[in-house]
C-alpha cells in the first residue's frame, strides 16, 4: 500500500505586512498605540480598584472609595450591577445582548461576582502595566482583547471597540511592539516556542573572521 507524502506550502509574508509588524523602524508607532491602549486598561483598572479615576482631564480625581469593586463592604457589588445591567439588555426587538451570553453571566457571574470582581480588576491593571512597560506585549494585548469582547457582548460599547482594534494589531506587530520597552530585552531571553531562545541562537552561530589588513 503505498503512502502520498503531501507537500507542505509556506507562503511567505507580503513586504507590506513584514515592514509594518516586524520592522524595528516601526517599532515607535507601535509605542504609542501600546502607551494609549494600556493607559486606558490602567485607568479602567485603578477606577475598579481604589473608586478614583485617574485619567488626565476634568475627570481626574473623581469618584470615592465607595465606588471601588473591590475595597468596600460588599466586593463585587460593582460588578453584580454591571451583570444586572447586561442582562437587562436582553429583551426588545434587537437585544444588545444575545441570550446565550445572558445565560453565561447569570450561571457562572453572578453566583461568584467578589471572584470575578478581583479578576477583572487586577486583568486591567495587569494589562495595562504589561502594555506600557512592553512587558510581554503581545500576551497583554490577547488578553486585553479578551475582555473587550466579554464587554462588548455584555453590551457595554464605549471605548471597547477602539482599543480592541488596536490591540488586535499589537498582537500582530507582538515581534516590535515591545522594543522599545521591556521585551526588547525579555524576547530575545524567551524565545518562542518554535525558535527557542534568540539569544542562544547567536551564540552559536560560527564567528566569521576578521580578515587581516596589510599595512
Amino acid at each position: 500500500m503505498s503512502s502520498t507524502v503531501k507537500r507542505v506550502v509556506q507562503i511567505p509574508e507580503p513586504p507590506i505586512a513584514r515592514f509594518l509588524f516586524a520592522d524595528t523602524r516601526m517599532a515607535w508607532v507601535w509605542l504609542i498605540v501600546r502607551l494609549y491602549v494600556g493607559w486606558q486598561w490602567l485607568v479602567a483598572g485603578t477606577e475598579k480598584l481604589f473608586g478614583y479615576n485617574i485619567d488626565i482631564g476634568s475627570k481626574f480625581g473623581t469618584g470615592s472609595l465607595s465606588d471601588s469593586w473591590i475595597f468596600t463592604s460588599h466586593p463585587g457589588a460593582g460588578l453584580a450591577g454591571f451583570v444586572k445591567g447586561a442582562v437587562a439588555q436582553t429583551t426588545g426587538a434587537h437585544p444588545a445582548v444575545q441570550g446565550w451570553y445572558a445565560w453565561f453571566l447569570q450561571t457562572f457571574v453572578q453566583p461568584i461576582t467578589p471572584f470575578w470582581a478581583y479578576v477583572v480588576t487586577f486583568g486591567e491593571v495587569a494589562v495595562g502595566i504589561g502594555l506600557i512597560l512592553g512587558v510581554l506585549t503581545g500576551i497583554a494585548a490577547f488578553f486585553g482583547v479578551f475582555m473587550n469582547t466579554n464587554f462588548l457582548l455584555a453590551g457595554a460599547v464605549s471605548i471597547n471597540p477602539i482599543i480592541g482594534g488596536l490591540a488586535i494589531f499589537l498582537i500582530l506587530a507582538w515581534r516590535i511592539a515591545g522594543y522599545y520597552g521591556v521585551d526588547r530585552w525579555l524576547l530575545p531571553l524567551l524565545g518562542t516556542p518554535w525558535t527557542g531562545s534568540l539569544a542562544r541562537q547567536e551564540q552559536a552561530k560560527p564567528k566569521t573572521p576578521i580578515p587581516a589588513t596589510s599595512q
